[in-house]
Order: structure tokens, then sequence, then C-alpha cells
């Protein structure tokens, strides 16, 4: 497994991979992996001939006051589970390869990033777009996998790929869970034991929609309703949206007629926990 740390040692690999007419898979992370991420490379890992990661903790995605500079890290258990995982190379820059003095563009998407978790985070996805598409340029992968957890960022950077013209198809990855159906995510890292059982709450919310959906209601309303007075039961919790929305444009929707997204962002503490669903009605 090769570890670059440098852009131009990154993109010299590639060009001679590509050289050899080798293709490349690759799945962006943001370090201290879990499996979540271990099931991307997997997911990745029979599609191409190579498969890279990249390790970055991206600064213009955080906004204000975010956890940017308490973010996990563990590099040598990220590198024993690439390594382990089948990764052929593993993208290890630091912020000024990224960002170099003077850096000033900016990749904005005008409709998707004004739902859902755009609402309160009014910078993310603008460093989401620049960073994945510095990657894109650096790593100059055939496919892209990206985990279905940020259903928000998925749609972003599927418009992204059309409207900027990448050769790269997008594969999207399942949600995974624990046992006890808390969808992974390295941010758990910083829950309390009390904050770990109230965050269930978002998981118990997306089954609760589920049965009454199954069971012929079409009001999002009703169902919203349900789910808020479910969640606020569970200490600590602090909603900041239970969405019901085309999956496509994210727009909310007024009835449930087909396949819908249930998306749901909860604060325990610091902590902020994304959720979501597709959840098919009964009469389709």
């Amino acid at each position: 497994m090769d570890i670059l740390k440098t852009k131009s040692e990154m993109q010299e690999w590639s060009r001679n991979k590509k050289k050899g007419s080798k293709t490349i898979c690759f799945v962006p992370t943001m370090g201290y992996l879990h499996q979540g991420h271990i099931s991307l490379m997997e997911k990745g890992k029979p599609l191409c001939d190579e498969l890279v990661i990249s390790i970055f903790v991206n600064p213009t995605q955080f906004g204000p006051n975010e956890d940017l500079d308490a973010y996990p890290s563990d590099i040598e258990n990220d590198l024993a589970l690439a390594r382990k995982a089948g990764v052929t190379a593993v993208f290890l820059p630091d912020k000024k390869s990224i960002y170099p003095e003077n850096f000033q563009t900016e990749i904005k998407l005008q409709y998707l990033p004004k739902f859902l978790c755009g609402k309160f985070r009014p910078v993310h996805f603008a460093g989401v777009a620049i960073v994945v598409t510095k990657l894109f340029n650096i790593v100059m992968p055939d496919i892209a996998i990206f985990g279905q957890k940020d259903y928000q960022q998925l749609q972003i950077i599927r418009q992204l790929i059309l409207d900027l013209d990448f050769d790269i198809k997008i594969v999207a990855g399942d949600i995974i869970r624990e046992k006890d159906g808390l969808a992974m995510s390295s941010r758990n890292a910083y829950l309390s034991n009390t904050q770990r059982v109230s965050a269930l709450s978002l998981s118990k919310s997306l089954n609760l929609a589920k049965k009454l959906i199954a069971r012929g209601e079409k009001n999002p309303v009703v169902i919203k309703n349900q789910i808020e007075t479910f969640i606020g039961t569970f200490p600590e919790t602090n909603i900041e949206y239970v969405s019901f929305c085309n999956p496509k444009t994210l727009e909310d929707i007024d009835q449930i007629e087909n396949q819908v997204l249930l998306a749901i962002a909860v604060k325990l503490g610091k902590t902020r926990l994304i959720d979501n669903a597709l959840i098919d009605h009964p009469s389709q």
C-alpha cells in the first residue's frame, strides 16, 4: 500500500496506473475510520483495478463554532484498516497542500444546499464541493464511492459531476449501523453513555415512520409531529430538523405518495448526528 503525501506524488501515481490501463476507484474520507468507511472500500474494491482512499479533515466545510479542532484522528489505525481492506494507495495531504497560500476559488451549488443540513451549516457544502473537485482532479478516479448516510452530500456530488462534466461514476454505499441501529459515524466517539442511548432516537424514529407509512399514513406533518414528540422523550436531544422530502430535489413534500426521503438531524450536547431512510409508500 502506497502512502502519498503531496499532490504531485498522487497525480504521478494515478497517471502511471492509467498508462498501464488500470482503473481507479476512490473513497474520500476524513479519517478516524469505522466499518461504514470500510464498507465503502469493500464496495469499491471489485469495481476497479486500484483502490485509493484519501484522509483529509477539510477545514472549509466546517463553520464557526463547529468541531474542526476536536475532530477525532487516529492515522495509524486508519492505515492499518485501509491495508486490511485491500487499499492500493492512501492520499494523506496536509492543509497547505490542498489550500496553498492565496487560495481563493469557491464552488457553490445554487439549489440543493438550501435544504436539510445546508440550512444549518451555510458554508458546509461549498467546502465539500471545492475539496471533492480538488480530490477528483488530483486522484483522477474512474469511480468514486460516497455513503448514503450523508444523503444530501451524495446528491450534491452527483450534481457536481453532472454540472462540471467529470467523467467519474458515482456509486452510493449503504448506511452501516451498529447492532442496536445507530448509524456509524466518526462523531459517535464524542457521545457520553447517556447520549449514546439518546442517539438511538434517530434510527427508532425512522422505524416509527416506516410503520406509520406502511399502515397507509400519507400526511408527513402527522408523522413528523409523532417523531418530534418521540425524540423529545430522550435526554439531551435537540432537534434541528425532521424532513420528508423528494429524494432527488430535497424539496419538502405535502403528501407521501411515492418514495420519500426522511432525513433527521439531532444535536446531543455538542454532537450533531444525522440519519435518513428512503421509504416507499405501500400504494406503489
